[in-house]
């Protein structure tokens, strides 16, 4: 008599239990992690946009953030006012909302606002909210967005600071899964640091946004209103991912700058 463990109808139904038992268990680890996994992102987002206003720990050469256990006291202290620009499919601004009123409407902060799922509303003509930080820092004002594009493999992001005139004063970007010491150096300090004090305006005032060139003239990155800053070699199309997130996202916040001057 063969062994009832050698039956088909035994194989199937232990495959059936063991599938239900590891599905339990991830179910179990997933739900257990998932107060960490928030807390972490709440975090890394509260360092990427103190980065970007130049808060931080950077050293010579490197890119550090400030300390997970000393950011949401530096983001309190740095980040004076959290705005969220509701705009329409034409770009118009159709809301404004303080990080209260936002809070009170949704339960979310501000800065927790998925920027890919809003691209996609905004493909959808829905309208589309963006997310704006106000910072001090030694007597200066920053205006602080989030930006969302693709890369060469997957998503890149960051968030890149202005003055009033929209003149950048920092900048941090990230990725999924650039190739590494290619596409993957977009979160080198080499890289981030040439932003500073490039012209998101022309000289006539409008909207051109920076422009990650390999043809650049200006290697050095000594003039600021060129609208450009050097490529990264052998990341073509990182870098023109880049350059898109940075004129398609940016450009939405003109009229808010626009209005900011005239009042």
């Amino acid at each position: 008599m063969s062994n009832r463990t050698d039956s088909n109808v035994y194989t199937i139904i232990f495959a059936i239990a063991m599938v239900i038992v590891v599905g339990s268990l991830l179910a179990f680890a997933a739900s257990s992690l998932e107060p960490n996994i928030s807390e972490n992102k709440r975090l890394e987002k509260q360092q990427n946009i103190l980065y970007a206003m130049g808060v931080n720990d950077n050293d010579e050469g490197s890119a550090i953030f400030i300390s997970t256990d000393k950011a949401p006291e530096a983001f309190k202290t740095n980040i004076k006012e959290q705005l969220v620009l509701t705009v329409d499919a034409s770009g118009t601004i159709i809301k404004s909302q303080t990080r209260d009123e936002y809070y009170n409407e949704t339960k979310e902060e501000p800065y927790l606002i998925d920027i890919k799922k809003q691209k996609t509303n905004a493909k959808k003509g829905e309208p589309r909210k963006l997310p704006l930080f106000i910072g001090e820092k030694d007597g200066k004002t920053f205006y602080i967005a989030p930006i969302y594009g693709k890369g060469l493999w997957d998503a890149i992001w960051g968030y890149v600071s202005v003055d009033a005139n929209m003149v950048v004063q920092g900048a941090y970007f990230d990725h999924k899964g650039e190739t590494p010491g290619l596409g993957a150096n977009i979160k080198q300090r080499y890289f981030m640091d040439d932003f500073y004090g490039e012209h998101l305006l022309d000289e006539a005032g409008y909207f051109k946004g920076i422009t990650v060139s390999k043809s650049n003239a200006d290697p050095k990155n000594e003039d600021k209103t060129d609208n450009e800053v050097d490529a990264i070699a052998g990341a073509t199309i990182t870098g023109d991912g880049v350059t898109a997130m940075i004129k398609s996202d940016l450009k939405l916040y003109v009229p808010y700058f626009k209005n900011l001057k005239n009042n």
